[in-house]
């Protein structure tokens, strides 16, 4: 039996340089990993592969996605914007199918900003594909590549799996979004707006699963205890798990 949980990590799949190679690569930022490793629990990073979805949910305890490009809008039935950005089909659709199995598991499920608009996607639901369209300004973005300047005030829903994961009703959240949820998807209630424009800012089952998305970035806050939360919920579900049951739903 595992003394602590396994928290798969979806990769990005993109170019990158590194040392003296610029090549294609299976990429994680540090700050999800060590995030996850601060609680105690293992992360292992799941490499995009279309292949095999549900048998890299047979060696993990919990579905973290994470940030990175935008969704492409045929997962959802929409024509591109002009004003959209770099998308990987293949990383959507893969990520997507690993988070229907994780459903139908029960297993825990952490969405944080593209992750939570995936969440949304999965069950149905649509995306804003350019926030500057609908009033001209983005506080969730000031610069690309940088949380400076977008600390700003999100209500949580009282009761919500959302508030009492970040353990308050009044969070402050730095962002790093140009979309958010337009339509939602079935099966999600919203948990959390921004003060400043009412832009949904999380969201999570409507049933009491553990399935939460949030658009804000809490494995950069090192005061956060969201990633703990999820990490306890995976824990949980490991330990009342029977063997055939972890690969069977």
């Amino acid at each position: 039996m595992r003394s602590e949980p396994v928290i798969g990590i979806c990769a990005v799949r993109e170019r990158a340089r590194w040392s003296f190679w610029d090549q294609p690569a299976h990429l994680v930022a540090d700050t999800y990993v060590s995030s996850v490793q601060r609680t105690g629990a293992i992360a292992v990073l799941l490499p995009v592969d279309g292949r095999a979805p549900l048998e890299l949910l047979d060696v993990i305890d919990g579905l973290l996605l994470i940030g990175g490009a935008d969704i492409d809008p045929s997962s959802y039935g929409a024509q591109r914007d002009a004003e959209l950005e770099s998308t990987y089909r293949d990383r959507d659709d893969f990520e997507i199918a690993l988070l229907e199995g994780a459903v139908e598991r029960r297993m825990p499920v952490f969405g944080i900003c593209r992750g939570m608009q995936i969440i949304n996607v999965a069950f149905g639901g649509t995306l804003v594909q350019h926030l500057p369209e609908l009033e001209g300004s983005n506080p969730h973005r000031k610069a690309l590549g940088t949380f400076e300047g977008t600390e700003h005030t999100i209500r949580l829903e009282p009761g919500s799996l959302t508030s009492e994961a970040a353990g308050e009703l009044v969070h402050l959240a730095r962002c790093h979004h140009h979309q958010a949820v337009d339509k939602l998807g079935e099966g999600l209630v919203v948990s959390g707006r921004a003060e400043v424009d009412g832009v949904i800012e999380a969201l999570e089952a409507d049933d009491g699963r553990w399935i939460l998305g949030v658009q804000w970035h809490p494995e950069a806050d090192e005061r956060s205890q969201m990633m703990s939360a999820f990490v306890d919920a995976a824990r949980n579900w490991s330990k009342d798990l029977t063997p055939s049951a972890r690969s069977n739903g």
